[in-house]
């Protein structure tokens, strides 16, 4: 019989699959690979420096430690992310802690440094470098500035820090006798 022909594509019948069962029973498990293995990626151990020291800490201590550091800078949604993650961990490690449900800290600095932010005038960038920290201006508040000086023009040398300390330097619209543009 043509049937029980055995050669290329046509193995023997006892060893063929039978029907409805699968040729790799065991197969690759479902969902194998589909989440993040954040248990090998935050217990990695990394080199934090911290004021001129070196030590080894597990990588979820470091995203700690920086989130940490945002915040008391001034940067309220990374204040915000690391009291929620030190409220999870909490509530992980410890079911019987007792303490608020919810905490709301909003951080507000002194003086103008306080304020730049909040009212949306400029942006502090490189907030936990000590060597690289500023505020860069928005332009919104360039092009405001510059039209209450009336007809008093700029030296190129102001100009020049003008330019430097423009959030977006690019996207202000500049008074006709503007000189520096890099």
């Amino acid at each position: 019989m043509e049937e029980d022909a055995v050669g290329y594509a046509r193995p023997p019948k006892t060893s063929r699959f039978r029907k409805g069962q699968s040729g790799n029973p065991k197969g690759r498990p479902r969902n194998r690979r589909r989440e993040i293995p954040y248990d090998g990626l935050l217990g990695q151990m990394v080199t934090v420096r911290e004021d001129g020291r070196e030590r080894r800490v597990t990588a979820a201590e470091a995203f700690l430690l920086q989130l940490t550091q945002k915040g008391l800078a001034g940067d309220s949604t990374a204040a915000r992310a690391s009291l929620e993650a030190i409220e999870t961990a909490r509530a992980k490690t410890s079911n019987e802690y007792v303490g608020p449900t919810k905490i709301v800290w909003k951080a507000v600095g002194s003086g103008a440094d306080g304020i730049l932010d909040t009212l949306d005038l400029a942006r502090l960038k490189y907030p936990t470098d000590e060597a690289r920290v500023r505020w860069e201006i928005n332009p919104w508040v360039v092009e405001a500035a510059l039209a209450r000086l009336g007809g008093r023009q700029l030296s190129f040398e102001e100009q020049r820090e003008v330019w430097k300390s423009a959030r977006t330097p690019e996207k202000v619209r500049w008074p006709d006798w503007w000189t520096v543009r890099h």
